[in-house]
């Protein structure tokens, strides 16, 4: 009777974070339809999807900054605040986003490319074949770790003729509030260092839930590419 409650609030969680992703996958649909254009800067581009947020599909909070990086900034790994920079008409951009649906997490990220370059539409267009890859290895190997990953997402990455640009391959989402790690910045992450099984249940016992973000990058041309969503809820 235990184990079939414990699987009823597994399986309610799991449903509580894809419902949450689904709705950040049509936020972005409508981004992308109505606000991704050239001739305005990123500040404001941030401005008008918190707007678009808050009007359309209720978000009011973010549980990280909201990022839009365009052209030279897409090289930037998360942590970084580059200079506000005006989106050019042949410009690569990313967006990630942690919108808060009711009371829970999504964690999204989608490039975007504006003209014809076939180098960028090649590494957007790369981006979701990586994770793909990549999700299929940590499903291959029940007790990966977040060290081996890691790892595997620069070797995949390599493979489809990128530079794995970030300091991490993900990390843990759930119920907002984000669980706040100010002084453990390896544990709950996918990030080298990390000896932690993944599958490790939390400390109420239940499963932990995973992000997994793939960042490409071509620092010769000055160009990256973003792709963000959930790793352990298909």
């Amino acid at each position: 009777m235990a184990s079939d409650s414990l699987n009823a609030i597994e399986q309610e969680r799991a449903t509580y974070l894809q419902d949450a992703q689904n709705k950040a996958f049509s936020l972005f649909e409508e981004i992308e339809k109505t606000l991704i254009r050239s001739g305005i800067s990123e500040k404001q581009l941030s401005g008008e999807i918190h707007k678009l947020g808050s009007e359309r599909f209720n978000v009011k909070t973010h549980w990280h900054k909201r990022v839009i990086r365009s052209g030279p900034n897409t090289l930037l790994p998360y942590s970084e605040n580059p200079p506000d920079r005006i989106i050019q008409a042949d410009d690569i951009l990313f967006i990630d986003l942690g919108p808060v649906f009711e009371a829970w997490e999504a964690d999204f990220g989608r490039t975007f490319v504006l003209g014809d370059d076939p180098v960028k539409k090649r590494l957007r267009d790369s981006l979701e074949p990586v994770w793909q890859k990549v999700k299929s290895r940590f499903q291959e190997n029940p007790h990966i770790t977040g060290e081996e990953l890691y790892n595997i997402a620069c070797e995949v990455s390599k493979e489809a003729g990128w530079e794995f640009g970030g300091r991490i391959a993900g990390h843990l989402v759930g119920s907002f509030p984000h669980e706040r790690i100010p002084n453990d910045m390896i544990s709950l992450y996918i990030i080298k260092g990390n000896r932690d099984r993944m599958n490790l249940p939390g400390k109420d016992g239940n499963k932990r839930h995973w992000i997994l973000e793939i960042h490409l990058v071509d620092r010769n041309r000055e160009i990256g590419g973003f792709f963000e969503q959930l790793l352990t809820v298909d």
